[in-house]
């Protein structure tokens, strides 16, 4: 038994109505019996404020708090005179600052690691994907021929910089975002200059007594989200890819029965995918392999959770153990012999859990300590000094525990790792690489459109079955489907990321994905990620017959299950772009306010696209489905027409246009 217990808990709740996932469900009885509490305890014990719920709070100032009704919302003002349109707006700014800024913080963090590899000054980690590095560089102006790789990789760097530090222009990225849209957010003064500045100027113009128009607001609330997708995500996502591997399809185990009971299972979680490559570097150390076996284990079993590990599931093939809602939850098998964390989506919980089970928890990152874990820095220059050590510690704790194990026999299999690169080539082949033939299966109508499920899990709805739920009955109607972070691996875990799964896909889309080879939900990797899906929108756009910008697609997007501030900040950067955006959950907005119009109607007026909020997965579906329809009415292809076989002078003539 568990010998630090964390208390009881005022209320126990049904564990089939937290979550889905069987492993999961097997893991919290466990931790009842042990004593021990996770975050689905704290939420039921947790009653959400309401007037935060409805962003009907103000507390910017110290006049304040300011408390409005939700259910009067014009009854009255703040103490400065601000109304409930202002406060939302500056609420709702001041979340997609913050969400915005963790994004481009991991960006700058990656993009000087790749600086330092281009100097020499980092030998642990080299250029794998040069071909990347030179498209990428010519795509924004970069003089590739003749050139060495140094040379050009250095001159990215500097351009890419701009990305954080420019304070006026546009930046590098924005040359990616087809003509009609850049058109659209240069009407609007919405380009971005720089995540720097962007997000210094969003803080200031919320600060009491500044910025008290919402509709101006939003202008600002969309150039900062903007300097998130185009920006800072995508800088890390590319980076990324040229310094460890661009994905490509790979079969992977996915859930908890991926632990091995004989084997020191370490677990790397967070967000930066360095720490993970130099783990891999660790555990295939001939000599820590060795010191495991005189410790009584079979070998060293790495796997991820979270984001970090959806990046190496997609790159690597490295199994994953599953999602945020269930990062404490794996603890209790009593399996985990050390958990490394760096930053983002890291609950403090973890600490407490770890303790019951004598877990080793290791923080790597100077950006996010907590409180009672041990932190074992990660230096880049030399990286494997951290993860050596974690592996040591981990060998000794396999070798002296002291709870009984318990591992649910529950592993998923799924196929992972369509990058917009692949998706390229997986289409249309070595030669023909192009999006031409998804836009010609949308415009025939085999496919309807297509739908980005993304986010997190929350424990204020039962784990996965709101994205998985969704999904199914978006594919089942013909939606080709993308994923990335928490969303994929709940799909993972429900066997709709392989191929077999087109089964349970409508007529056309089936047709599509056993043409191809390909599951109807496509996995891209970590919710940083979700940038592969704004490449892809793009290319659409460019290629043709779906209109001029990417608000003519038949696209939508959802966040299901979405928790933080940072899914605020990539929901705002959709609905800039142009794609509808339905979130679950909750929505931080009073209703029938002019802010929630603005948010829901005036945006899309704006020439961007629009929210959407319902927490049921079918009506959800039915909302995303209809724009979807919309958009194809728009486009005059609502009917669906027959194939067509093109001979070879039609084909020239595509690849002409």
């Amino acid at each position: 038994m568990v010998e630090k217990k964390i208390g009881k808990t005022e209320k126990e709740f049904e564990i089939k109505d937290v979550t889905t996932c069987e492993a999961t469900q097997q893991m919290l009885l466990k931790a009842r019996i042990d004593g021990v509490e996770t975050h689905f305890d704290r939420a039921v014990n947790m009653k959400a404020c309401p007037i935060g719920a409805d962003s009907a709070c103000c507390k910017h100032c110290f006049m304040g708090p300011c408390r409005m009704n939700a259910k009067d919302p014009y009854g009255k003002v703040g103490v400065c005179g601000a109304t409930i349109d202002t406060i939302q707006a500056r609420n709702f700014g001041r979340m997609v600052a913050t969400g915005t800024a963790c994004h481009n913080d991991h960006g700058m963090a990656m993009l000087n690691i790749f600086r330092d590899v281009v100097q020499g000054k980092i030998k642990d980690y080299r250029i794998k994907d040069v071909g990347k590095l030179e498209s990428i560089s010519k795509e924004i102006g970069i003089e590739t021929e003749g050139r060495s790789i140094e040379d050009i990789a250095m001159d990215l760097y500097h351009e890419l910089e701009k990305t954080y530090t420019q304070v006026e222009g546009e930046i590098p990225f924005a040359k990616r975002v087809p003509p009609k849209t850049l058109e659209m957010w240069r009407k609007h003064g919405i380009v971005p200059r720089g995540a720097m500045r962007e997000i210094m100027e969003m803080l200031s113009r919320t600060h009491i007594g500044m910025d008290q128009d919402p509709e101006n607001l939003i202008k600002q609330i969309s150039r900062t989200a903007l300097v998130d997708g185009w920006g800072g995500s995508m800088v890390a996502t590319e980076i990324s890819d040229i310094l460890f591997g661009t994905p490509s399809p790979v079969s992977v185990e996915v859930n908890m029965g991926v632990l091995k009971e004989d084997q020191v299972n370490i677990i790397v979680h967070g967000h930066e995918p360095n720490l993970f490559e130099s783990m891999l570097g660790s555990v295939n150390a001939p000599s820590l392999i060795e010191s495991a076996k005189e410790a009584g284990a079979k070998g060293i079993n790495l796997v991820g959770m979270c984001c970090s590990g959806a990046e190496v599931l997609s790159r690597h093939g490295i199994p994953h153990a599953g999602n945020f809602s269930s990062t404490e939850p794996v603890i209790v098998t009593g399996a985990v012999d050390a958990m490394a964390v760096d930053v983002q989506c890291i609950q403090q919980g973890l600490v407490k859990v770890a303790e019951c089970y004598e877990t080793e928890l290791f923080t790597t990152n100077p950006r996010c300590h907590l409180e009672g874990a041990a932190h074992i820095e990660l230096d880049e220059h030399n990286p494997q000094a951290c993860t050596d050590e974690i592996v040591i510690r981990a060998i000794s704790r396999f070798k002296n525990r002291k709870f009984p194990v318990e591992i649910p026999k529950k592993v998923g299999v799924g196929v992972h790792g369509f990058s917009h690169e692949y998706i390229n080539y997986m289409l249309g082949g070595s030669f023909r690489a192009s999006y031409t033939p998804l836009n010609e299966n949308i415009i025939n109508g085999r496919i309807r459109g297509v739908a980005g499920v993304v986010g997190c899990t929350n424990p204020r709805v039962k784990q996965d079955y709101v994205h998985v739920e969704l999904v199914k009955e978006l594919i089942k109607n013909d939606v080709l489907v993308v994923q990335t972070g928490c969303s994929q691996i709940a799909l993972a875990k429900a066997g709709l990321t392989s191929p077999e799964a087109a089964v349970l896909a409508g007529d056309g889309l089936r047709e599509v994905c056993e043409t191809v080879g390909m599951p109807p939900v496509l996995g891209l990797g970590s919710c940083v990620d979700n940038t592969r899906i704004l490449i892809a929108c793009s290319e659409m756009v460019k290629t043709g017959g779906l209109g001029d910008s990417i608000a003519d697609l038949p696209v939508a997007g959802a966040a299901p299950e979405y928790m933080s501030e940072k899914a605020i900040a990539i929901g705002q950067y959709f609905v800039a772009s142009g794609v509808y955006t339905v979130f679950g959950v909750t929505f931080p907005v009073t209703k029938g306010t002019k802010f929630e119009k603005l948010l829901f109607e005036g945006l899309e007026e704006m020439g961007m696209g629009k929210w959407g909020f319902n927490p049921d997965p079918h009506e959800m579906a039915k909302m995303m489905i209809a724009h979807i329809d919309k958009k194809r009415k728009a486009l005059g292809i609502d009917k669906a027409r027959d194939r067509v076989l093109m001979d070879m002078s039609d084909r020239r003539s595509i690849d002409a246009a």
